[in-house]
């Protein structure tokens, strides 16, 4: 490659490359808007069978109610931002290249780590709750969980790497399932439901101030008041997390600039959907709202209540559906985040050659599983198999969570940061929420991450996310900003602003 000797901003130094570079790091376009579509709810899904749940203890069903409300607000005001920024800049980076343009290299790259540790580490927590209902299904002793998590990898890295058709194929069926087993227990909880009884059950002890069992129900909207409406957020964010993921597929969709907003809302709104009809239905039947609290299977817990412990295993294996439609799609995520950001030269550019005949980011998509499963394997060989379950379900997914509410944060600066420098770019879609809409996604962003703080597991899972961080600075500003490359990210970014600093 012939070097250009220019220094831009931020002390990086761009290489040129010939043509060959990139007919090695080709993609292929096949996506429309329903495979868009079905890629953002299956990212999605799994979180509507575990994790919102646990707001409920922290918050009674009234501030788990209020709280998702809030998130619900700031994934709108995100997602309709997103909508925005990926038909104006239609390329894989998703979120890195928003921020390459708005906030230079050091920006771009910044995004670009904080949605790394969220798409490597997510499908790795995803998997370890698949390994999780496996055993149970199966009866395999414990030991046996590392295995069930190499099974993963390999069947849906390999799905992922045969080929686009059959990943956003893959995609439709498994999201399809997952939702259709929503259905099933949407409709078979109707003749339980009693509100009052079972969803209004959580109260609080006058003498310790912590959420008690109210066996009758009829316990107060707001059990634990305010506080326990903020510190319901950082859960409810479960409903909706990854949803943002939709524009790394910017070039492998057919017409980014018509289908991607599409896909992107249509995501959001069947997500919303979903999320407020599991808010209200699983904690409206017996267990009721205090139980599933501490339910690490609410929905499972919800079909036992129906119909019994008997039918335990065959609606277990059909709850994993939509663990599998969220593994499957994180893993398409980190696949083109990772080579993205190798293309350009903020990862090392071996990482962004491609399948010679499937046109899929192969070796990509191979290192973020291997960064995973060896995360899990140190994890569960250095604290023990009760203690590693613990801290790969707590700690690692918190890292990943925080990861992700940091990258909405500069995602929403990002969008205000281009409307306000950059009002010349083509925007095939405008959000009809602007620049308040994004202004609330900061705010209620830096609110979670707030409380997320407050939580001794997210601190634990923050000094995982500095480390992380820690390195990848070290690595870009001692080699990688020296071998960037002019990616079609990067050439957009580099035009537009050295021509906004001209004018």
């Amino acid at each position: 490659m012939a070097n250009d000797s220019k220094q831009h901003e931020g002390g990086v130094i761009y290489h040129i490359p010939g043509q060959e570079y990139f007919d090695i790091r080709g993609l292929r376009r096949h996506a429309g808007v329903f495979s868009l579509w079905a890629l953002g709810v299956g990212a999605v899904i799994s979180g509507d069978f575990s994790g919102w749940n646990l707001g409920f203890a922290v918050g009674g069903w009234g501030g788990m109610f209020i709280g998702t409300i809030l998130i619900t607000i700031m994934y709108l005001g995100l997602t309709y931002s997103i909508a925005e920024m990926s038909p104006a800049l239609p390329h894989t980076g998703g979120a890195y290249s928003f921020a390459r343009t708005a906030f230079g290299p050091w920006g771009g790259f910044i995004t670009g780590v904080a949605e790394n540790i969220e798409y490597v580490l997510t499908p790795a927590v995803v998997v370890f709750f698949i390994g999780t209902y496996l055993t149970g299904i199966f009866e395999t002793p414990q030991y046996f969980q590392p295995v069930w998590w190499l099974i993963g990898y390999i069947v849906f890295v390999g799905l992922n790497v045969r080929g686009v058709e059959l990943s956003f194929t893959v995609t439709v069926i498994v999201t399809l399932i997952a939702l259709a087993v929503l259905a099933f227990f949407f409709v078979s909880a109707i003749p339980f439901i009693d509100f009052g009884k079972y969803a209004m059950n959580v109260g609080v002890d006058p003498a310790t101030g912590a959420a008690v069992e109210l066996p009758d129900g009829g316990g107060p909207f707001l059990p634990l008041g305010v506080y326990g409406v903020l510190a319901s957020m950082p859960f409810a964010v479960w409903l909706f997390l990854a949803i943002e993921q939709l524009p790394l597929a910017a070039e492998e969709s057919v017409d980014p600039q018509r289908d991607m907003p599409k896909g992107i809302m249509l995501g959001m709104f069947t997500l919303i959907a979903t999320g407020f009809l599991v808010l209200i239905i699983n904690p409206a039947i017996p267990n009721g709202a205090f139980r599933l609290g501490s339910s690490g299977e609410p929905i499972l817990d919800g079909f036992r209540a129906i119909y019994g412990t008997g039918w335990a295993k065959i609606l277990s294996l059909f709850a994993v559906a939509g663990l599998i439609a969220s593994f499957h799609a994180i893993i398409f995520a980190f696949g083109r985040q990772i080579y993205s950001l190798s293309r350009a030269g903020y990862f090392p550019h071996f990482l962004s050659v491609t399948h010679g005949a499937h046109k899929t980011p192969n070796t990509a998509l191979i290192a973020g599983a291997l960064v995973g499963f060896g995360v899990m394997l140190v994890v569960w060989f250095t604290q023990g198999r009760a203690e590693a379950g613990s801290f790969i379900g707590g700690v690692l997914l918190n890292m990943a969570v925080f990861g992700a509410m940091f990258s909405y944060l500069l995602q929403g600066l990002t969008f205000i940061q281009l409307r306000r420098a950059f009002p010349n770019i083509e925007r095939p879609y405008r959000s009809p929420f602007g620049v308040p809409g994004a202004v609330l996604t900061v705010i209620i962003a830096l609110v979670t991450i707030f409380f997320q703080l407050t939580d001794p597991l997210y601190q634990k899972g923050i000094i995982g996310v500095a480390i992380w961080y820690a390195l990848a600075i070290v690595y870009f500003g001692a080699y990688g900003r020296k071998t960037l490359v002019y990616s079609p990210e990067e050439d957009f970014a580099v035009r537009q602003r050295e021509g906004a600093a001209s004018i």
